[in-house]
Order: C-alpha cells, then sequence, then structure tokens
C-alpha cells in the first residue's frame, strides 16, 4: 500500500532507535528480522542475550543487526534506578524497589527513552495493554499541557472517503468516558498524529448521533463543548462538529446537513465521542468493509510508546515500528 510505503520510507531516512521489550517473542523476532533488512529502525531487543538468540535461531530468524540488553545484567541499570527514584520520590519509590522494576523489560524500555538512549517503543504481543502503558504513564508522562493519552487507527477504506481512502479514527483503545476536554486534547493530537504520520491537512470531526443541534441530550452537549473547546486550544486546525457520521464524510449529506462548514463531507480524521463508539465502529468497518486498520498509535505521550493486539502479526509489528520511527521524529522527549 503506497501509504505504508511512504511511511516505511520515511522511517528510513528518521533512523530512529526503537526498543522491543518481548525480544524472546517469535514474532517480534521474524519482525525484526524484516525491520533490518528494510531499514526502517535501528532495533533494540530485551531479554536475555542467549534465550533471544538461541529462539532466533530456532525459528529462522536472522536478528543480526540487532543490538540485544537483558534488563537483569544492564550497565544502565544503576542510572536507570536513580532517575526512576526522582522521577517518583514523592510516591516514595525506593532505588532497590526501583531496581526490581528495572527487572522488567515494560520498565526498562520506558527508562531507555527517558534517558534518551532510544526513540520510541513498542510492546503488546504478548502483553496487556494496562501493562505496557503503566510504566509509560508513570515516567515517561504526557506531553506539556496534555492530560490525556488517546489511541488512533489509520483505516485504509474506499478512496472517496477522507484522504484518498486514509481516516484516523480515534480514540479507539483507551479513554472510557472522556470529559469534554479530553474530548478536545484528543482532537488535536488526532490531528497532530494525521500529520505527522499520514502527512495530510487535518480535517477533524467531532462525531455524534446529532447534527450541529440536531437532538438534544446531554452527550450530544458534551461533543458541542468539546468541539468549542479544540478549537480553542487550536484555532488554526479546521475541527467542526458535533455531527453525525455520514454528515462527516458523505459529500451530499454534509452540504446539507451542516452547509458551510469546512469539515462537514471531507473529515478525514473522527473522534468518536467514547471508547465504546470507537472501538466498535473501527472493528466495524476493519470486519464489515474489509479495511486495513493499523494501531492503536498511541498520543499524547512525551514519546511514542505504542501497544500492539496479543493476536498481531509479524506485519503488524513491522508497520507499527515504523510508524513509532514516524511518531519519534515529531515529539521531544
Amino acid at each position: 500500500m503506497k501509504l505504508l510505503d511512504q511511511i516505511k520510507e520515511n522511517a528510513s531516512k528518521l533512523n530512529k532507535r526503537i526498543v522491543l521489550p518481548e525480544g524472546e517473542e517469535p514474532r517480534t523476532l521474524k519482525a525484526t528480522e524484516i525491520i533490518l533488512k528494510e531499514n526502517i529502525a535501528r532495533v533494540v531487543l530485551l531479554g536475555n542475550i542467549e534465550a533471544v538468540n538461541a529462539k532466533a535461531k530456532e525459528i529462522g530468524a536472522n536478528i543480526n543487526g540487532a543490538e540485544i540488553i537483558d534488563p537483569k545484567t544492564a550497565p544502565q541499570r544503576e542510572a536507570y534506578a536513580n532517575l526512576m527514584v526522582e522521577l517518583r520520590k514523592s510516591k516514595g519509590l525506593t532505588k532497590e524497589e526501583a531496581l526490581t522494576l528495572l527487572d522488567n523489560p515494560l520498565y526498562f524500555g520506558p527508562m531507555m527513552i527517558k534517558s534518551g538512549d532510544a526513540d520510541g517503543e513498542l510492546a503488546g504481543a504478548i502483553n496487556a495493554t494496562g501493562d505496557v502503558l503503566r510504566p509509560a504513564f508513570q515516567f515517561v508522562k504526557t506531553l506539556p499541557g496534555c492530560s490525556v493519552v488517546s489511541g488512533a487507527f489509520l483505516m485504509f477504506v474506499d478512496k472517496k472517503f477522507g484522504h484518498d481512502g486514509i481516516l484516523v479514527f480515534s480514540d479507539c483503545a483507551v479513554m472510557p468516558d472522556p470529559t469534554a476536554q479530553q474530548l478536545a486534547e484528543i482532537a488535536v493530537t488526532s490531528a497532530a498524529t494525521a500529520k505527522a504520520i499520514v502527512g495530510l491537512e487535518p480535517r477533524v470531526a467531532m462525531l455524534s448521533f446529532s447534527t450541529m443541534g440536531s437532538a438534544k441530550h446531554p452527550m450530544a452537549d458534551k461533543v458541542i463543548e468539546a468541539t468549542k473547546l479544540a478549537q480553542s486550544l487550536a484555532p488554526d486546525l479546521m475541527i467542526d462538529g458535533e455531527m453525525q457520521l455520514d454528515a462527516a464524510i458523505v459529500k451530499e449529506v454534509g452540504e446539507l446537513k451542516a452547509p458551510g462548514s469546512k469539515v462537514a463531507g471531507k473529515a478525514n480524521v473522527l473522534v468518536f465521542p467514547s471508547l465504546e463508539a470507537g472501538n466498535i465502529g473501527y472493528k466495524l468497518v476493519q470486519r464489515l468493509a474489509g479495511a486495513e486498520a493499523i494501531g492503536p498509535v498511541l498520543q499524547g505521550m512525551a514519546a511514542p510508546i505504542n501497544d500492539l493486539s496479543r493476536g498481531c502479526s509479524v506485519t503488524d509489528i513491522v508497520n507499527m515500528v515504523a510508524v513509532t520511527a514516524n511518531q519519534a521524529a515529531g515529539v521531544s522527549k
């Protein structure tokens, strides 16, 4: 797919260092071979060095060129532990506790990023989302001025929709019931994702069951408020709502229901009012329309730390490493 090729090509130019904490996992090792062969990123695998190499040999994955670090014996442990204690001193974290946490690759990886030793992380092939995100929230934290982390999917659909068939769906992975303020921040960070990864000019639709006041309900009121807040947070962005899905992506409907809107009928970023709606929405499009879904791409973190589905494929890992590398170019740790 053309966009994926562009994302990979750009990642190759960026030469980012991406850490994969699940270093002994077979799909991760097979993906590492492809990532290195296609020069998508520099790869750091975490795990017991002998075990990683043995598993790679067993499955026939050539990981020559990847750096392998054992969190339990790495020379960086002392410095990372000291930084962890400093960052969590208000929580009473001790040096001993920090060293114990660092035995876990899901903590070691974020500390590499926080210390400037890696640009991004991808995990979740064998770990739950909460286990991947908890260390990120505790030590890498969110972007300045951003209070919420959300998850976007890049959706490849019929070319008559979105940006030549590309839509960004958000939030589909993290926040169950965002407030109006959080929804506004999700809209702004989703626009940034669209720019950084897809390279498009975002047109953000704030979705609801109501279009421009056609229905009266507190749920619609939240989206109306969120739209106003998002517009004030980023007055240079095209953000509009509240609007129904058809008004957002179908030109004729948009012109009828929201005449004069710069977004209606032309939206390429869809912000759902809740996680329930977003998660159901992306899976419906993926399964019923046969759309390709790449993600979730985590937004709002101070550095890119992305989560995989435990049902992910080798291709999913390769694609998400390329996405993570592109994200890393747009944020500062």
